[in-house]
């Protein structure tokens, strides 16, 4: 079976590292012969750092379904020229700050205290200027008024918004984690999330677990609280070695 997580706030409550609890029960996964697969809004080249060196070459799923990764080989989904030059015109017109996303590189202008530039790796990235960005596969808009985000749903992208950071994600359309997992040739699936992106997880997973209070939690089998991850983990893990997986109590 396939075991799908999303990375921040579901495992990850730093921005930068995974609890050993948690890395335990995700290696009992792949010891059982199961396969571990990340999913996160995370570009793949900001997904590896946060990862344990013996699942960086797993398949990954980054940009909510724009980056894939298997064996370390990332392909991307990127905006077309087309849209593209509408995005940066609506951007650079409105003066709006934002995270771009290439393949590799990125283009960022909002404020370095925000979670999101914490998060970014710069290590092996290149704050570049946007125009110069090569196949640009998600931008991240900081604080966009209204009206920019009604001129945004005329265009052919996806757009997920997160209200915890006053920022919304666009991304070419019909872009999402389950199309990212189809890519992979991942069809069944169980999955961990915790947030708007993860909803079609959830509709799709064989089972499937919201970790905190989002709303999103409705549409998940199970949801659970940050300190009961790693419990839940094992749980599911059993349960579905057991062929009990629908019967999964928290």
């Amino acid at each position: 079976m396939n075991f799908v997580f999303d990375i921040d706030g579901t495992i990850c409550f730093d921005g930068k590292t995974i609890d050993s609890s948690i890395i335990q029960a995700l290696e009992e996964i792949k010891a059982s012969g199961h396969q571990v697969i990340f999913a996160s809004a995370r570009p793949i080249r900001d997904l590896l750092p946060v990862l344990p060196e013996s699942f960086q070459q797993e398949k990954l799923v980054g940009g909510n379904g724009a980056y894939t990764s298997n064996n370390g080989k990332v392909d991307v989904i990127h905006f077309q020229d087309s849209l593209l030059t509408k995005l940066i015109t609506l951007v650079e017109d409105n003066q709006i700050t934002y995270l771009a996303d290439s393949d590799w590189d990125y283009a960022f202008t909002g404020e370095k205290t925000h979670p999101i530039y914490k998060n970014i790796n710069q290590t092996s990235a290149e704050n570049r200027e946007l125009r110069s960005l090569h196949k640009l596969c998600k931008l991240v808009l900081f604080q966009p008024p209204q009206q920019i985000i009604d001129e945004l749903s005329s265009l052919p992208v996806n757009i997920t918004s997160y209200k915890g950071e006053n920022a919304i994600d666009i991304s070419p359309v019909g872009i999402n984690k389950v199309r990212g997992l189809h890519s992979l040739q991942v069809q069944e699936f169980i999955a961990f999330g915790n947030d708007s992106n993860d909803q079609c997880l959830f509709e799709n997973a064989l089972y499937s677990v919201c970790v905190g209070e989002h709303e999103v939690k409705q549409y998940a089998s199970a949801s659970v609280k940050k300190k009961e991850v790693s419990a839940m983990i094992k749980k599911v893990l059993s349960a579905y070695g057991n062929k009990e997986i629908h019967e999964v109590s928290v």
